[in-house]
């Protein structure tokens, strides 16, 4: 079979396949290539998807600088083409660098934005996901209330949608949400449900984000062997995909398991014991 865009069409689908794997390296080597055959041939489209896959291959790999010139070469090529639909999800990606440097206020405005376009344009895929972005935004800024709200909307409309994925990330975000308010219950729940919903789906990245947060919670209210149990088997997940945490969380396991081996002290009141 002919490919419509040859040479980049094929690099774009190998870089695809290496990202969903998290080979980043590989993959940023395949849009590259398929950024010079664009660039020769002018094909405005084929540019759109190649620098696109080049903005969120850069996000992911903490290259913000980087990724904010892909998207906004995007952004003018979609502005050309007219492409109010791409302008919307390229506006939510600028939003969620903002939002990964801590720029809470200039994040809203670019998601506000995208979300008058994706009203529009009756993009309610995208708007089920900029509910969950808005949330984030709403959460990271003490706003907890609204960012239930929005994380509702955001589960609500995954239901609809039948995006199932979509539906076990709304549930962690809830839980994380209450998590930080310390409803210890509510966090639980979200959680389970969650990780009940990832593993239908057999999706062993979600089952490990809700593991995290469940393992979090189970910390702060003093069940060690419950989060070391969990956190066991997001390491190993973190191994196996080669994720950015593996050492971070590996450190926390064995500060976990040490305080696990530290021999029961009980608690004393003025120096003796009670």
């Amino acid at each position: 079979m002919t490919l419509r865009n040859g040479p980049s069409e094929e690099l774009n689908r190998q870089g695809n396949e290496h990202f969903s794997r998290g080979y980043y390296t590989e993959a940023y080597a395949c849009y590259a290539k398929a950024l010079e055959c664009d660039r020769l041939t002018g094909d405005r489209r084929a540019l759109v998807t190649t620098l696109g896959n080049l903005g969120n291959i850069c996000a992911v790999s903490g290259r913000r600088d980087a990724a904010h010139t892909h998207y906004q070469e995007v952004l003018e090529l979609q502005k050309i083409l007219g492409d109010e639909k791409g302008i919307g999800t390229t506006l939510a990606n600028l939003g969620n660098l903002r939002a990964d440097a801590g720029e809470w206020d200039r994040a809203r405005a670019y998601y506000l934005e995208a979300f008058d376009l994706m009203t529009k344009t009756h993009d309610e895929p995208a708007q089920a996901v900029l509910f969950s972005d808005l949330g984030l935004v709403a959460r990271e800024t003490g706003e907890f209330e609204e960012a239930i709200h929005l994380y509702e909307r955001s589960l609500e409309l995954m239901r609809r949608l039948g995006n199932l994925g979509g539906v076990a990330d709304a549930w962690r975000m809830l839980g994380r949400t209450f998590l930080m308010q310390q409803r210890y219950d509510d966090t639980i729940a979200c959680c389970q449900t969650s990780q009940s919903v990832a593993e239908r789906l057999r999706d062993e990245l979600r089952t490990g984000g809700a593991r995290y947060v469940l393992a979090q919670c189970y910390e702060e209210m003093g069940r060690v062997q419950d989060a070391v149990d969990l956190l066991e088997q997001v390491v190993h997940m973190d191994r196996k995909f080669r994720l950015p945490k593996l050492e971070e969380n590996t450190q926390r396991l064995n500060a976990l398991r040490a305080r696990l081996a530290e021999p029961y002290q009980p608690r004393t009141r003025f120096g003796m014991p009670t």
